[in-house]
């Protein structure tokens, strides 16, 4: 698409339903780098996600009814974080990023959320260019470690230039 012809006054940010998915999880396909899991983002898993965090995630939406961003935002009470967040690359640098991002602060906030994590892979380049460009603060004073309950739950990393 043209950059020049997108109408971002068009672009609707909304919560994030279930029966988004199939076009929320075809974009996470088509976004180089992305890291899916075979079961936390699986229709099931998303949805589990979604009941527990029924207000928080956001996604873009065209006139046209075309989903070209999302953000994954939950909360345990005590903080939140952002998962999956991307816009699609025919859409990118026109504001919808950062319209997503001020959308989902303002519904963590609503429930008493007043600080907001997220995971950038080092290698993402242009994600952590967004974050840093957006003002987060990168932290460098901690390690990040994770531990899996469901070896069943594979990570495969996405190459857009191979969907």
């Amino acid at each position: 698409m043209d950059p020049s012809i997108i109408d971002t006054d068009s672009i609707l940010i909304r919560p994030m339903q279930i029966r988004d998915y199939p076009q929320v999880y075809a974009l996470w396909e088509q976004i180089n780098g992305f890291a899916l899991r075979s079961v936390d983002d699986s229709a099931a898993g998303i949805a589990r996600f979604l009941e527990r965090n029924p207000h928080t995630s956001v996604v873009a939406e065209t006139a046209g009814g075309r989903i070209v961003g999302s953000i994954l935002a939950g909360h345990d009470g005590r903080q939140g974080a952002f998962y999956h967040v991307c816009v699609a690359a025919d859409f990118r640098k026109h504001g919808i990023g950062r319209r997503m991002v001020r959308a989902a602060l303002a519904a963590l906030h609503a429930e008493d959320i007043s600080k907001v994590t997220l995971v950038a892979f080092s290698s993402n380049e242009v994600g952590n260019a967004f974050w840093e460009g957006i003002g987060w603060t990168r932290r460098e004073d901690y390690n990040s470690y994770e531990f899996r309950l469901n070896e069943e739950n594979i990570i495969r990393f996405v190459r857009a230039d191979e969907t």
